[in-house]
């Protein structure tokens, strides 16, 4: 038995999920989710962890990198996660709409009004792409996602291992996924 793969995304399925999370009842958050997880490549047990200082300086504005503490990831190893511009956008117009004063507070909070668990957020994954219609999909899809989208655009493998925070490349090069179009393309190299 092995355990199946998270489905990646191409651009027109991203966007199909973003579309769709802007019409949820908390629409900013759920698309700053989304968006955490597709740019960041976060786990879902990360990204319910960050807090409103992770990603926002005292001024407001969001910050270029942030640093996940080791009690915030899966290995117990710090790493520093970097924003790139359109994340950063989608992040600043999810500030616009929170009160930055308190900046220990979640990130993204839950219904109740503080973190999310590990498990809560996977189940909010779950929930958007299953009705987005991808039922292989799951919270570590926009992990998968990031590193294979990279990956494809020529990262090298021991970088994408630093970014994911992987201690090994092994681990790194599983997540790379590989399909008909990607084979396609890469015949039209030679």
């Amino acid at each position: 038995y092995t355990m199946r793969h998270a489905q990646t995304l191409n651009e027109a399925q991203f966007r199909k999920v973003l579309h769709y999370c802007r019409t949820r009842r908390h629409a900013n958050r759920d698309t700053a989710i989304f968006m955490v997880s597709f740019f960041a490549g976060l786990r879902a047990k990360e990204i319910a962890a960050l807090k409103l200082g992770d990603v926002f300086d005292a001024e407001g504005r969001v910050r270029e990198q942030f640093t996940l503490e080791s009690d915030q990831t899966k290995g117990g190893q710090r790493r520093s996660v970097f924003i790139n511009k359109r994340l950063a956008k989608a992040l600043d117009d999810y500030g616009l709409d929170k009160n930055l004063c308190n900046l220990d507070r979640p990130l993204f909070e839950s219904q109740k009004g503080g973190h999310f668990s590990a498990n809560t957020m996977c189940q909010l994954f779950l929930d958007i792409l299953k009705n987005c219609g991808f039922k292989d999909a799951s919270s570590h899809s926009g992990r998968r996602t990031y590193i294979t989208r990279l990956a494809n655009k020529g990262v090298a493998v021991r970088l994408l291992a630093a970014l994911a925070g992987h201690s090994h490349i092994s681990t790194t090069q599983r997540y790379i996924d590989v399909n008909a179009d990607q084979m396609k393309e890469a015949v039209e190299l030679l």
